[in-house]
């Protein structure tokens, strides 16, 4: 077993950008962005993808794509008050998931932490939510993601 940890991951491993701002409220009493929020900006930057790829499509309340797994590696430190570039790649598109990888950057290339989220499509109109395969137009947006 090897305990090398995957390389820093920089811009060019991501395909789709948006940005956010670091708020004051983000911050602890330690002047470290609490940990929640770097997970609201990996929901964000994945949603923000679907909305500007898909846009209403991904509001089918019958087939919704759920986290089942999420997790962030941290690099170094995000400031305020300052802007945060938010890169999304695909890793991988299953028959009903899909596993995202966020990368927050400023203002160097390589990635102050990267996100790595596993969504899971459900049938939303059966107690069970068994998983359900990825509706058409959301598979077409995030293939183009591949990376």
């Amino acid at each position: 077993m090897t305990n090398e940890r995957a390389p820093r991951p920089t811009r060019a491993d991501y395909v789709h950008w948006s940005t956010a701002t670091t708020r004051w409220a983000d911050m602890d009493g330690f002047g470290h962005m609490n940990n929640a929020r770097y997970f609201e900006l990996i929901d964000t930057a994945i949603d923000r993808h679907l909305h500007e790829s898909v846009g209403d499509v991904n509001d089918d309340p019958d087939t919704i794509g759920v986290f089942a797994e999420a997790s962030c590696r941290f690099f170094q430190e995000i400031g305020y008050p300052a802007p945060i570039d938010l890169g999304v790649a695909v890793e991988r598109v299953g028959r009903s998931s899909i596993v995202y990888r966020v990368g927050l950057f400023q203002k160097d290339d390589a990635a102050a932490a990267e996100g790595r989220v596993v969504v899971v499509y459900v049938d939303n109109t059966d107690p069970a939510r068994a998983a359900t395969p990825i509706p058409d137009a959301i598979r077409d947006a995030v293939e183009g993601l591949l990376r």
